[in-house]
């Protein structure tokens, strides 16, 4: 599974990457910023998943998905990803059409797992 991981703090970033890369299924390449993603979306193929932080600087993560929403399949995910824990801002990502969401806490790599893997029903964001 390849993965575009768009999170601008550099520990988190590295952190996010190599736990998740201690499985082989995954392949995570990490951008700094949505622009950076975007360029690359240009001259390649898309990815099966986005990890994207909500705040970043420049287009925020929600800005971002509405850059690429059309250009996605049902199989592709998009995970946004906040350290803020406020429910009318994970509202507003659902009327936006994002589906999945984490807050950065001590379980975010079990429910970015979950998710990638399909199982977030058997493990849901806020177990």
């Amino acid at each position: 599974m390849t993965i575009h991981l768009i999170e601008d703090d550099d520990i988190y970033a590295e952190f996010i990457k190599r736990s998740l890369s201690q499985d082989a299924a995954y392949t995570v390449t990490t951008f700094h910023s949505a622009e950076d993603c975007l360029a690359a979306l240009k001259g390649g193929p898309m990815p099966d998943a986005f990890i994207v932080d909500y705040k970043l600087p420049g287009k925020t993560g929600i800005d971002f998905y509405d850059d690429i929403k059309d250009k996605m399949s049902d199989e592709q995910r998009l995970i946004m990803m906040s350290a803020i824990d406020d429910g009318n801002m994970v509202l507003s990502f659902i009327k936006k059409g994002v589906r999945d969401y984490v807050i950065k806490d001590d379980t975010v790599i079990e429910s970015l797992k979950a998710i990638l893997d399909g199982k977030e029903d058997d493990y849901y964001l806020f177990n």
